[in-house]
């Protein structure tokens, strides 16, 4: 291994640090499936489709906790890697939830924990009511599971009180901000999409839980002083921003082969994001109405979707959304320069580069 003072010695305990962090994940949802035999099959399979929703993800939020321990000093990876663990497991039960919210059963290019439980009633008796119950008690039940893991796997780590009790309490903070998020989210559409709060919303939902409580808790373990827990924090929410921002544009103009969701979805839900923000704002009165017609509409097809994306390209609400995306990613990449120590920095403005030009 690369010495941790060095970029790549930091990279390289990312990368030597995931597939431990997989490890973790896998023993907790097959220690957790065994754990209570009365419950039956129908409990060991929703333990297991919440374990399929963390396959083929980017691992942005345990490689920025592995990163930030490493490159602020920490060497032990089993002290960093059940955290690690956490912030993916508390990924996988807020998409799980956000899924419900959107009415999405596909993630990642696979049935999500809604999706399977419908796929495994195919076939069966009873009422389409009734199938849509069962589908909505897995993802609401899955989720809540996937919460709990997310403090089970740190309140079991081998670690000092202390520690332990701070990252538990991150972890609040990730929960209790993303909801305050998703209500934002979900209440917007009281609103004019030229008036919700977009950004505030991308910060909530997303920014807090996504980049910077990963990387506070790497911090928390390696010891960094309250000015460097500063720095991260104002780091990661120019990073969370950007990264949303771009999440956005993907999700209306994404090739649905690589982001493995729909481009239409967001659409449908009339989602008030900053793009759509923008398009309303800047659009002519024709374009707005294609906006309006499309935005929320739930039986929205490829062709409309088609003109809404002409409009927001027309108007250049596009191209002005994709600009705050980059200046949200040269405020993070500044902060990284000026502020960080090297080691992480390097690694930081990498992973920096890497996101801005993503295309899933």
């Amino acid at each position: 291994m690369m010495p941790l003072a060095t970029v790549d010695g930091v990279r390289d305990f990312v990368v030597s640090g995931l597939p431990a962090v997989q490890r973790a994940l896998d023993d907790h949802v097959t220690q957790a499936m065994s754990e209570l035999p009365a419950a039956g099959t129908d409990y060991r399979n929703l333990w297991a489709s919440i374990g399929d929703q963390y396959l083929g993800g980017k691992n942005l939020r345990p490689s920025l906790t592995l990163a930030a321990y490493a490159g602020l000093g920490g060497d032990e990876p089993e002290a960093v890697v059940p955290v690690a663990a956490a912030m993916e497991m508390l990924h996988t039960a807020m998409l799980i939830h956000d899924d419900i919210l959107d009415g999405d059963e596909v993630r990642r290019g696979r049935p999500n924990v809604a999706g399977t439980r419908r796929r495994a009633l195919a076939g069966s008796t009873l009422a389409p009511a009734q199938v849509d119950a069962h589908v909505l008690s897995a993802a609401l039940l899955g989720g809540d599971l996937a919460l709990a893991s997310s403090y089970d796997l740190i309140s079991r780590a081998k670690l000092p009180a202390h520690h332990r009790i701070a990252c538990l309490d991150l972890v609040t903070r990730a929960i209790r901000t993303t909801i305050a998020g998703e209500l934002l989210d979900m209440y917007a559409d009281v609103l004019a999409p030229e008036d919700a709060n977009s950004l505030l919303v991308a910060e909530l939902k997303t920014a807090t839980y996504s980049v910077v409580v990963p990387m506070l808790a790497g911090a928390q373990l390696a010891g960094a002083d309250p000015t460097m827990v500063s720095h991260l924090e104002k780091l990661g929410a120019s990073l969370g921003l950007s990264f949303q921002l771009i999440d956005d544009d993907l999700g209306v103009f994404g090739d649905p082969a690589l982001t493995g969701k729909s481009v239409l979805s967001d659409l449908r839900a009339g989602k008030r994001t900053e793009l759509l923000r923008l398009g309303f704002q800047q659009a002519d009165a024709p374009g707005r109405a294609v906006l309006a017609a499309a935005v929320g509409n739930s039986r929205l097809d490829d062709a409309g979707a088609d003109r809404v994306r002409e409009v927001l390209i027309e108007s250049g609400a596009r191209k002005r959304a994709l600009a705050v995306a980059r200046q949200h990613t040269k405020v993070a990449r500044r902060i990284a320069s000026e502020r960080i120590p090297s080691p992480l920095s390097g690694f930081l403005v990498d992973l920096m580069d890497e996101l801005e030009g993503r295309s899933s």
